[in-house]
Formats: C-alpha cells, structure tokens, sequence
C-alpha cells in the first residue's frame, strides 16, 4: 500500500502523524499542499467521498480571518472555492490509503486501518 500524507509541514497535527508513521516503520509520500497547492479535481473527490464538512477547518486561524460574508452560507461549491483559494483552510492531515482517506489525525484510526 502506498500512502501519501496531504499537509503543512509546519502544523503540529501533521507532525504528530508524520511520527507516528515513522515509529512503525511505514513509508509514505508527503505533499504540503500550502506549498505546492491543491488540485481541484483531488480536491473535488475527496469532497466527493468524505462530505466537505469534515474537510473544512473553521477552528483554524486562516478561515477565523475571512471576512464574516465568507464565513455565510457555505455549501459544498463555496467550500471548494475557499479550500482552494487557501489550502490552509483544509483540515490536516489527509492520508491518503490509496482506496480511502483518513482525515485528522486520531492515533486509534491510524491504528484500526494500518495497524
């Protein structure tokens, strides 16, 4: 199984994660997507698959900073368009299993689909 972890470095969860990976010897590609972007169509799926609820991170500093319009009436496209206008606004780590995607990251999932 390939996986690849969708993140920012520099986020705490993602570090945490990224460990816990590591401490069981499980190799794994990582794509920061505040760097390098997210693609509208990965995007899309995921939404597609998971809902854009759980993809939306509205605790974190860049969605508290949107104007109050922005922060109204979100339904899947506008999600979309404020996850792809600022990738920092997507909820981390997406892991992606190759079939399935775990987003967040609780060590007992991690454990359930990959211990």
């Amino acid at each position: 199984m390939t996986l690849t972890m969708y993140g920012i470095k520099n986020c705490d969860t993602v570090a945490k994660a990224r460990k816990w990976l590591e401490d069981r010897g499980l190799a794994y590609g990582f794509h920061d997507y505040k760097a390098v972007g997210i693609d509208r169509a990965r995007l899309e799926a995921w939404v597609e698959e998971l809902g854009w609820e759980p993809l939306l991170n509205r605790a974190g500093m860049t969605f508290r900073k949107l104007d109050e319009a922005d922060k109204q009436d979100i339904d899947r496209d506008k999600a979309i368009r404020l996850m792809l206008a600022n990738p920092s606004m997507i909820k981390r780590p997406v892991l992606d299993l190759g079939d399935w995607r775990l987003v967040g990251f609780k060590p007992d999932l991690y454990e359930a689909a990959l211990g």
